[in-house]
């Protein structure tokens, strides 16, 4: 049986100060849940992390007013729910904390974060030559271990956060948050729903480093056992969908987040020759930032995708 949601904090008067220590506050604003909905078991019911662990995982109760309100809510629906019958026969599904947190976090940057998108065009040839070769190595070495393509793009990523760190950045309302490492979240697409666990430190990792910790935390996805401190606290969003053969397409940005990187999949194109002698078939993958332009200019967005684009095409920049 799943786990009962945590109970919801007791009601509190108006204006009554919620107590709670800085790190749970944190965690709680970067997952969407109000402290108020928390109940705390530190000292004087003060909120600590592992209540806001417990909240994430197993989702809040709300409170008695909000259950009011929902109540509301859902009679001033019923007027949708009577046009039912003019759709066919359907099932409504039940939506999880994870569906719930994400649902609510997307809806909140697209109302409030002015995006805007950058698309570009990757030359791939060099790079799966490369790493052909790097992979045959590893079939000897160490049993069959493989780098993917995403394994190159986060690594040419966080080498591209480190060379123009302005895209390394939150906006914090009265001021512009520069970050001095590149933690690289990495979408993953699951059961549960949508999670994106981070990895750290991604500009000091190798590519063989970056592959284990992106299998170890997809791994954890899929079986449900990430925990808050494997999905909080990246500077910066990849999401590939090449996989399934999409060419290209725009993600939402993940704030406090100034950016996401969208991963098509590669394809042959006839293409001009660097010399301009003539044309050649190459390998292409198309790329698209998505932007928060309070934090990142049209230039600053251009400059990024340059470095990354430059990685990518001569992979052993990014090596250096």
């Amino acid at each position: 049986a799943a786990p009962a949601p945590a109970a919801a904090a007791p009601p509190r008067a108006s204006g009554e100060r919620v107590f709670a220590t800085p790190k749970a506050r944190a965690m709680a604003a970067e997952a969407g849940i109000a402290v108020a909905q928390i109940q705390g078991s530190g000292p004087g019911g003060r909120i600590v992390m592992t209540d806001v662990e417990h909240a994430i995982k197993h989702g809040v109760t709300a409170p008695a007013g909000a259950a009011a309100g929902a109540s509301a809510g859902a009679s001033s629906d019923s007027g949708a729910d009577a046009f039912a019958r003019f759709f066919p026969p359907f099932d409504d599904v039940s939506v999880s904390n994870i569906k719930r947190i994400t649902a609510a976090r997307l809806t909140e940057s697209k109302q409030t974060v002015p995006h805007f998108y950058l698309t570009v065009d990757v030359r791939m040839d060099d790079l799966m030559a490369m790493r052909g070769k790097l992979n045959a190595g590893l079939d000897a070495a160490k049993g069959g271990m493989k780098i993917s393509v995403n394994d190159f793009v986060i690594k040419a990523s966080a080498a591209a956060l480190r060379k123009v760190p302005e895209v390394n950045a939150s906006w914090m309302g009265d001021k512009i948050r520069q970050y001095k490492a590149a933690d690289i979240s990495v979408a993953v697409q699951t059961d549960a729903g949508l999670m994106v666990p981070v990895v750290r430190g991604a500009c000091g990792l190798g590519l063989t480093g970056i592959s284990s910790n992106v299998r170890a935390l997809a791994g954890k996805a899929k079986e449900g056992k990430l925990g808050p401190t494997d999905m909080i606290g990246g500077t910066f969003t990849i999401s590939n969908l090449g996989m399934f053969g999409i060419k290209s397409f725009a993600a939402i940005v993940n704030p406090p987040q100034a950016a996401i990187l969208a991963v098509g999949a590669a394809r042959k194109e006839v293409v001009k020759k660097a010399d301009g002698s003539g044309y050649e078939e190459a390998l292409v993958m198309s790329v698209t930032l998505s932007c928060d332009h309070r934090v990142v200019d049209g230039a600053v967005g251009a400059t990024w995708l340059g470095a990354f684009k430059g990685y990518m095409e001569d992979p052993v920049t990014m090596l250096l």
